[in-house]
């Protein structure tokens, strides 16, 4: 008779779970904006629903739809872009004068942490072209002094008479000292993580209200222009629920009958069919397999032995990010195929086959070591 408890709690509480209208939704600025969900929470949402949002991680929209962070020490930054698998977010100065904020910017009281930092030079001169070496900053510069920036390590002995040092700043740095004053900087958060949930496209989440810690849950989120439309699919949610849950009572009912009846003919012939069932659910690989995969800890040179990738200017086709000097990479035996070791990790956990080329690694091929390109 458990079967019979089982299904009548489940009964009563399913209406409870379903037709609750207390959950997180993803927001948008506006149409076709950028996607706005945990960690990341609109502030004017925080109040009504303060554990759909990470603390730290609160969003704005302006009066003409543009995304805002606003960092407690530097003020604010448009966001352009939000890589929540990558954990990184891309923002750019509203003046469009990034180098500017770069003097002052300081990400004390927030979440938020550059990858890297370079040390740069910024000299003020007379004239400008001062050479190769230099790289000019135009939105500091007008008709009479004209900036420019230099890596600290390569400055030269000495400079032209008609230039003088402004200062040295540590400037956040993504790929090359080419893209070093673009319009936009990338910052990156470690906690909390969600890049396991993202993996299995999943949503991440507090465990409860009362806890700090994440966890995954199915993706039901409900697009902002449905709310008109909500309560119309709660209602009628609310009636197919009590009518399922209807037939499954007569159900629960009848297979209780039969349980009772015939749970002296069980045998101990029922538990391979659960073995079959537990094995066909681990679809991926063991750890000890993944594990005895090469990894390569990448070199300044950024190649990889692995196909496709021998111009150091590759990226991860899981994550999509850039490979950087001392990333720690793994490629897969037979295809040789290379991803961040992370990355890859996660997906050999859950699937048996290489992203790209599908085909089946074998465990009997692989080998370890820990080597610099």
């Amino acid at each position: 008779m458990d079967i019979l408890k089982f299904l009548f709690h489940l009964f009563i509480l399913f209406p409870v779970i379903y037709t609750s209208e207390d959950y997180c939704r993803n927001s948008w600025c506006s149409e076709n904006n950028i996607l706005i969900r945990f960690p990341f929470q609109l502030e004017d949402e925080g109040d009504r629903y303060p554990y759909c949002g990470y603390p730290g991680f609160s969003l704005t929209c302006t009066n003409d739809s543009k995304t805002v962070l606003t960092l407690p020490y530097s003020g604010v930054f448009y966001v352009r872009r939000i890589d929540y698998l990558g954990h990184h977010i891309q923002v750019y100065d509203p003046h469009h004068c990034l180098p500017n904020r770069l003097l002052s910017l300081n990400l004390s009281g927030s979440p938020f942490d550059t990858e890297f930092l370079t040390n740069y030079t910024l000299l003020s001169c007379s004239t400008p072209n001062l050479g190769s070496q230099f790289t000019p900053v135009d939105c500091l510069s007008n008709s009479t002094h004209f900036v420019s920036a230099t890596p600290s390590l390569s400055f030269p002995n000495s400079l032209p008479q008609s230039c003088h040092v402004i200062r040295n700043i540590s400037v956040p740095v993504t790929t090359s000292y080419q893209e070093i004053f673009s319009e936009d900087l990338q910052l990156t958060w470690s906690s909390p993580d969600c890049r396991y949930c993202e993996l299995l496209d999943s949503m991440c989440g507090f465990e409860s209200r009362n806890s700090n810690h994440v966890r995954c849950s199915p993706n039901h989120q409900t697009d902002r222009s449905q709310d008109g439309h909500s309560h119309g699919s709660l209602l009628i949610s609310r009636i197919i629920i009590l009518s399922i849950g209807g037939i499954a009572m007569l159900c629960a009912i009848g297979i209780g009958c039969l349980t009772h009846f015939n749970r002296r003919r069980r045998t101990i012939s029922d538990e391979p069919a659960i073995d079959i069932t537990i094995t066909r659910m681990r679809m991926g690989l063991d750890e000890s397999t993944i594990e005895s995969f090469e990894k390569i800890v990448l070199g300044e040179s950024r190649r990889l032995p692995g196909v496709g990738h021998t111009d150091g200017t590759g990226c991860c086709s899981i994550c999509l990010s850039e490979y950087n000097g001392k990333d720690i990479i793994r490629c897969i035996p037979e295809c040789k195929h290379c991803f961040h070791a992370h990355c890859i990790d996660a997906w050999l956990r859950m699937n048996a086959t290489c992203p790209i080329c599908r085909n089946s690694p074998s465990p009997s091929h692989s080998h370890l070591h820990i080597s610099s390109s």
